[in-house]
């Protein structure tokens, strides 16, 4: 065998027993609480039937994604969406059933200790919040990847820069970012609605900060005419993310070179001017303005940006300058701190993990993904230097969103009186 079949193999085995562990702790919180009930039998069928489809599923995404990532798009969409919405719920379950486990462990101990010979009975109280911490669990994840992932927001800031020129006061910049046009295969109308939104912004540029596909250039053809129908009066300026090298697809350097190239050219005709460690200068004479790109840059990813060369004559030193750069973690390593003369830096990556909660009005704003990126969705300023954090136009991994939706951004510009 292959290494990378005996590396497939041994990720199913290993997956394969975490689910089984699933399966029989979240059977046991059910059947502890309902198994006396009328409807039992029934619902016993069905259960093991839909946790039966699970497992094809899971079979499915690991031996069939090589093949089917591109002659079966759509399945593998709906198979990864149905194990997800599946199984996170049992999961919920599975995790109460072991608090209620060490709940009886423990006081088991204590009674071994005191003496007393009381037997330890099971909490309804515990099982009961784990049922409706499923059930809402359950819902989410099912609006998530039947809505969610459609229900695009338009995020609208206004933006102070230092050394902005007047001239350039009220200037409309649209951003969006890791469109991931793999995870829409059959080109879904909402989708399409969404980039129409753009338009009605009436931007005066465009910009678009990375990770156009999941894997490979072809998944971004089918939207060519869509993206090029975008229009702003000062450009459309994009950059690459991680994902648009091809590096997590199984390709030789041959192929990966020439995906690569070949998504150069769909930025191209998109008519998006594709910055790679390089920058342009911006309006008339006397009131310019500077707008960068660099590859992607960040940390525990590819690092093929390059912020001295795509500076390099600029004049950043005394004109307002923005940075598009994909990951965030750039520019808390290379600009935050005055580490760079960029005033605004425009991100994406994070996607804000597609789930979290958000109510602006009650200081609320949680993502999982906090724990990896400090910065991870929305503006962030450091001593006059801004972060955005675009959480992303499309979806990935898991194919919906839960109260994390898409995002289109409007940022109006403004100098510092």
């Amino acid at each position: 065998m292959t290494p990378p079949l005996i590396r497939l193999i041994v990720f199913f085995l290993f997956i394969s027993v975490f689910i089984a562990w699933i399966e029989w702790w979240s059977w046991r919180s059910l059947s502890r609480t309902w198994g006396g009930a009328s409807w039992w039998g029934a619902f016993r069928w069905g259960w093991w039937g839909v946790s039966g489809a699970i497992w094809v599923v899971f079979a499915v995404n690991s031996f069939m994604w090589p093949q089917w990532r591109q002659t079966h798009p759509e399945w593998m969409s709906a198979l990864a969406a149905l194990f997800i919405v599946i199984s996170v719920p049992k999961l919920v379950l599975a995790a109460f059933e072991g608090l209620e486990l060490l709940r009886q462990a423990g006081l088991w101990g204590v009674r071994q200790a005191t003496g007393d010979a009381t037997p330890v009975s099971r909490s309804h109280f515990l099982g009961m919040i784990g049922h409706g911490a499923a059930a809402i669990t359950f819902a989410g994840f099912l609006y998530g990847v039947t809505s969610g992932k459609y229900a695009y927001r338009v995020e609208r800031h206004r933006v102070r820069l230092p050394g902005l020129p007047e001239e350039a006061r009220g200037l409309r910049m649209v951003q969006l970012s890791d469109a991931h046009l793999g995870s829409f295969p059959g080109q879904p109308q909402p989708v399409i609605d969404a980039l129409k939104r753009v338009q009605e912004l009436q931007p005066d540029v465009i910009v678009f900060t990375g990770d156009l596909v999941n894997l490979l250039a072809d998944e971004a053809e089918p939207w060519v005419e869509h993206f090029k129908a975008l229009e702003a009066p000062l450009g459309k300026f994009s950059i690459l993310g991680n994902h648009d090298y091809g590096d997590y697809a199984p390709m030789s350097e041959e192929e990966r070179a020439s995906n690569l190239q070949q998504l150069y050219r769909i930025h191209e005709r998109m008519g998006f001017r594709l910055l790679r460690n390089e920058h342009v200068v911006m309006g008339a004479p006397g009131a310019e303005w500077v707008l960068a790109g660099v590859e992607n840059w960040g940390v525990g990813f590819r690092q093929s940006g390059d912020l001295q060369k795509a500076l390099a004559g600029s004049g950043a030193e005394s004109r307002c300058t923005v940075l598009l750069s994909h990951d965030p973690t750039h520019w808390e390593q290379q600009v935050m701190g005055g580490k760079a003369p960029v005033e605004l830096t425009l991100s994406g990556h994070t996607h804000g993990m597609q789930m979290g909660i958000e109510i602006p009005w009650l200081g609320i704003k949680f993502s999982p993904i906090k724990l990896r990126y400090r910065r991870w969705g929305g503006l962030y300023e450091e001593q006059g230097q801004t972060l955005h954090v675009n959480r992303g136009f499309g979806v990935l991994g898991f194919h919906g969103r839960v109260g994390m939706p898409p995002e289109i951004t409007l940022l109006e510009l403004e100098p510092v009186v």
